[in-house]
């Protein structure tokens, strides 16, 4: 029997990348899986992978919403129960890292990234654990960022402390729902080669750096993230609670120091 057979998941930001590959993993092991998109632009991209959901022998359904608006988010779930059922393995996936400076973010980037970034993970999972809690079971796993523990860039300052807001909110979710059965972890993924990370990493000189600067020599991939997901949302993980799974190669334990401290 597969780890995830017949449970019902939601994954948001599930159309492209990490999202898509979380989609795809759940499937694999037997969850049938709602695939969140947010704009007519990504619908095709989730279409696209609800195919290949189908195309494994699980269910799937799209499910237009902006996560950071309370009304779209309650009409997702409403639309999901009626679909699929209740929904007991939620991603909160959504996410966005605008580059731009300190002292020229606007507000509304600052707005944008904590309305995708965080709150969106506080309105799903409170819609989530509505249903999660009469059930007495609950998967809920967000997906953060070597951001959440360390200052990964200069120009992203809303998006790390968006992250390590979401880190502390993951924390605080396990300890109150833990009470009722409902695991509440996240992992955090260092660079991973997707859409997302297109233009940062076309420059072949950034990527030999980002490689050089992971100790294990290369980048993550999505399908790691996703295997990381499945642990947390399987059986295998039920006393693994509050916990951020860093998915990171080693980086966020590795003190910035010159390479050849490390051959002495």
């Amino acid at each position: 029997m597969k780890r995830l057979e017949n449970r019902i998941a939601l994954v948001t930001g599930g159309s492209r990348g990490i999202g898509e590959a979380i989609v795809l993993r759940l499937a694999e092991e037997g969850a049938d899986v709602a695939i969140n998109y947010t704009s007519d632009r990504s619908r095709s991209l989730a279409e696209a992978v609800k195919d290949k959901v189908e195309a494994l022998g699980r269910r799937a359904i799209v499910v237009r919403a902006d996560v950071g608006r309370k009304e779209e988010v309650l009409a997702m779930f409403d639309q999901i129960e009626r679909e699929l059922g209740e929904v007991e393995i939620l991603v909160n996936n959504a996410g966005i890292a605008p580059f731009e400076p300190f002292m020229k973010v606007s507000e509304e980037t600052w707005d944008r990234t904590y309305n995708t970034n965080v709150k969106s993970i506080f309105l799903c999972s409170q819609r989530a654990s509505d249903k999660m809690t009469v059930k007495r079971y609950g998967k809920i796993i967000n997906v953060l960022s070597t951001a959440s523990l360390l200052v990964t860039s200069p120009v992203i300052p809303h998006y790390q402390s968006s992250k390590a807001a979401a880190n502390m909110l993951t924390k605080g979710m396990a300890i109150e729902l833990g009470k009722y059965n409902i695991n509440v972890n996240a992992v955090g993924p260092s660079t991973v080669d997707t859409d997302m990370c297109t233009d940062y990493l076309a420059d072949p000189a950034i990527r030999q750096k980002e490689v050089e600067a992971n100790p294990m020599k290369r980048l993550g991939t999505a399908r790691q993230i996703g295997d990381a997901v499945v642990f947390l949302a399987s059986e295998e993980a039920m006393q693994v609670n509050g916990h951020l799974l860093m998915v990171d190669g080693g980086l966020t334990v590795k003190a910035a120091q010159p390479d050849d401290h490390m051959d002495r």
